[in-house]
């Protein structure tokens, strides 16, 4: 499920709740367990919840698009010189590696009714540019041989992806997505806990 900005959070906060009511029934009498008139032990809706995480493998918790302007150059025999300019458009998500989200980095305080949940490292995927909106200009004698011009292409894209990386990693960028992935988390383990008629119970998730 990709998971963006805070309107897109909310239909799949939605799915996953439409995901607990649909499920087969017996299938839920194994995972949570009545211990007496509207009780239910909450440990195996965590534990059911945390697998559910797991089967998804990867979240990704918020999409970021930019745009990297850079230069590449190429020299012969220090007189002669190819330049090109890139200007290409960009995305690059921020996912949550769910296999490493265990029960053991889920903790909940029966008296104070709370859940804490340790994320793993936010990762970065591959970035994914927009060829076919990008902007070359090419510049210089060798510029007119096509094979320093696929040269100069590469070199260029290349120095774009280390740009987004780097824009990526800035400070207030991971700050936002941290923000995101712990909200839909959070929003992850609420849902079966209110269906399982635990609407009391609060969900905070924080990253080590």
């Amino acid at each position: 499920m990709r998971v963006g900005w805070p309107g897109i959070l909310l239909t799949g906060a939605a799915g996953l709740g439409a995901g607990y009511v649909l499920a087969p029934k017996e299938i839920l009498d194994n995972e949570v367990t009545d211990s007496g008139f509207f009780r239910v032990d909450t440990t195996k809706v965590l534990a059911t919840t945390v697998e559910s995480l797991r089967a998804e493998n990867s979240l990704v918790v918020w999409s970021y698009k930019g745009t990297a302007s850079v230069r590449a150059t190429r020299k012969s025999w220090w007189i002669f010189e190819g330049e090109q300019r890139l200007i290409v458009p960009y995305t690059i998500d921020y996912r949550l590696n769910l296999s490493d989200l265990t029960l053991d980095k889920v903790e909940y305080n029966e008296k104070a009714k709370l859940v804490t949940v340790r994320l793993p490292k936010l990762r970065l995927s591959d970035v994914a540019f927009q060829p076919e909106q990008a902007t070359t200009i090419n510049g210089g004698i060798l510029s007119y041989s096509d094979d320093t011009v696929q040269a100069l292409g590469k070199l260029a894209y290349g120095t774009a992806r280390k740009a987004a990386v780097k824009q990526a990693q800035q400070r207030s960028m991971v700050d936002v997505a941290k923000r995101q992935a712990k909200e839909n988390v959070e929003a992850y383990f609420e849902i079966p806990l209110r269906i399982a008629g635990q609407p009391d119970v609060k969900v905070v998730a924080t990253f080590d």
